[in-house]
């Protein structure tokens, strides 16, 4: 009976990932379109497609300069999608972000006056310079894809990401994000220099008259018929225990054996690590076009999904350990089903 049920299942991850292929076109179009303006970035750019595959928002680290605005702008370009820019300051408002009632002389009314969050991709540029009631603003519009303004309450269009960015360099006059609201990122993805051949296409890319605009290849539409497709795809049982496994060495290094992470990690990563582990994963596998998870997957996106949610302890901070050794120590550890 077992075979008969394992047989079964294979002819269904079979079907499922020529589906998949089917559905998962326009991510290979959306990819191309952008790369034909943007150099490099490619890590970047699938981790802002699979934050909007997975509805969930992205935490950007990287030194000014870096093509973050230009990736995100493009990709709202390819992707027909409305965009705004907000440059966070320490004397912005919650109004400012999410908008407020305005009086009207002529009719003695006040009446709304929505504010740039109503748009589906907010850059949040600098979001460690504003104060804690800005910040906690835009916590309500990314968990509960609302806003209140007065005493009514309006829905954020969807898809609707929040990509905000942190200077890791410049702490001076910065509001730290707390780690609750840390964890509420369904990445962190850090930004890197580009390599010296791309850096030379960069060069000649831009310096010409024209500069390049990404044409519109496809619409906010098909990320949400996108995101049905992702909730479908096969994930084993034993590699829904992996990510346990991957989650609960965070937390338990020394039940997982690991007892050498014990005096480094002071706080473990929460369940909305594990479920964004499960869901990461299977937006991984499909713009990869296949129906089903593997562990690869599952390891291609743990970095970004968890490095954001480990707190290491001053003992390791000390010794020069980061989040990141911590994760590389655990997945070479963690068995793979």
């Amino acid at each position: 009976m077992s075979n008969m049920s394992s047989t079964q299942t294979t002819l269904d991850v079979q079907a499922l990932t020529e589906e998949i292929k089917q559905r998962s076109q326009f991510i290979d179009t959306l990819l191309t379109e952008v790369s034909s303006v943007v150099v490099g970035q490619r890590t970047l750019l699938e981790r802002l497609l699979l934050a909007l595959l997975c509805d969930g928002h992205v935490l950007l680290e990287g030194l000014p300069g870096l093509a973050k605005t230009l990736t995100i702008k493009t990709l709202a370009d390819a992707l027909h999608a409305d965009f705004q820019r907000i440059q966070f300051t320490p004397d912005l408002l919650p109004a400012d972000l999410v908008g407020t009632m305005i009086f009207n002389p002529k009719t003695a009314e006040f009446t709304p006056k929505k504010g740039p969050v109503f748009t589906h991709l907010v850059l949040a540029d600098e979001i460690n310079r504003a104060p804690a009631k800005v910040q906690s603003a835009l916590l309500e519009a990314m968990g509960e894809h609302q806003v209140t303004i007065g005493d009514t309450t309006y829905k954020l269009p969807e898809p609707f990401t929040v990509l905000a960015t942190q200077n890791p360099i410049e702490q001076e006059g910065t509001y730290a994000l707390p780690e609750a609201q840390l964890d509420r990122f369904l990445f962190k993805v850090k930004v890197d220099y580009p390599t010296l051949h791309e850096e030379k296409l960069i060069l000649n890319r831009m310096s010409g008259t024209v500069v390049p605009k990404a044409k519109k290849v496809c619409q906010p539409a098909d990320i949400l018929k996108a995101r049905q497709v992702c909730s479908q795809i096969y994930m084993d049982e034993k590699l829904k225990d992996y990510i346990l496994s991957i989650v609960f060495a965070t937390r338990f290094p020394i039940k997982a054996g690991i007892s050498g992470l014990a005096s480094q990690i002071q706080v473990g990563a929460s369940p909305r690590a594990t479920l964004a582990l499960a869901k990461a994963s299977r937006a991984h596998a499909f713009i990869r076009h296949r129906g089903f998870v593997t562990p690869e997957d599952v390891k291609a996106i743990a970095y970004d999904v968890l490095r954001h949610r480990i707190l290491v302890t001053f003992e390791a901070e000390a010794d020069g350990v980061d989040s990141e050794q911590i994760i590389k120590k655990i997945l070479q550890h963690v068995e793979v089903p």
